[in-house]
């Protein structure tokens, strides 16, 4: 059984495009077609085309494209700050909006056409976001699931709750969950695939796989194929295996 990831975006269309185009070529070499696509999430945020990732994937998921996008903690970030008042993800730090510049979504806002500077008061960037940000992406960003099993794979953007049965898994946990998670060493029953801590590049951990590559640090995105619980990374050269 098959299936593509693809690890967290953060606003970089043309990263995204790589990662698609080298699947692309994996799909050409081994002519599967059918295989899904896993974004794993954080579509926004820190990068300078968020609106363009967005329109990218609602068009390829239109066209048939068997694309799953999970949501992220940005992409919820993003959904809460744009209701009505704007609402703040609890989750999120206390010293931090989510329009400071170390979450980005400032950036967001920027890709379109608002301006989010600090010296602003939060109420005209509100309302200027309203009138700018199309209501189709914020229902998309509102439909994403925050989780995708398939066979003894499970992705999720931040992970899952050791010791919690897959079926009762919160959203708070699949889009947030840090160190509870990385830091425990059991097998979860399922191989997890995930992004949200950002490491140099895709790493295997025996029970788990992350695929934050630090895109929104200067890395890339990351595209990778599965088969069964075998995993490589995708690459200008094509398969490269990564192993635990």
């Amino acid at each position: 059984m098959r299936a593509y990831a693809i690890g967290d975006i953060h606003g970089h269309l043309d990263l995204l495009q790589i990662a698609h185009g080298r699947i692309a070529a994996d799909r050409a070499a081994t002519g599967d077609m059918a295989a899904p696509v896993i974004h794993i999430g954080d579509l926004v945020d820190r990068g300078p085309a968020s609106a363009g990732v967005i329109d990218f994937l609602m068009q390829g998921i239109a066209t048939g494209a068997p694309w799953v996008v999970l949501k992220g903690n940005h992409d919820r970030m993003f959904s809460l700050w744009m209701q009505t008042p704007p609402a703040r993800d609890h989750r999120l730090r206390a010293e931090y909006s989510w329009l400071h510049p170390r979450i980005g979504g400032a950036d967001t806002l920027t890709a379109y056409g608002v301006r989010a500077a600090l010296d602003r008061p939060e109420a005209p960037v509100h309302a200027e976001a309203l009138a700018a940000v199309p209501r189709a992406h914020l229902d998309f960003l509102a439909g994403l699931p925050a989780m995708h099993r398939q066979g003894d794979l499970l992705f999720a953007h931040a992970g899952i709750r050791p010791g919690v049965a897959i079926q009762d898994q919160v959203e708070d946990d699949l889009t947030w969950i840090r160190h509870d998670f990385l830091d425990d060493p059991r097998d979860h029953g399922v191989l997890v695939v995930h992004g949200h801590t950002a490491v140099d590049r895709a790493t295997h951990y025996g029970n788990r796989v992350n695929i934050d590559s630090s895109a929104a640090y200067g890395g890339p995105v990351t595209a990778v194929v599965f088969e069964g619980r075998d995993v490589w990374v995708l690459g200008d050269s094509g398969r490269e295996p990564l192993l635990p």
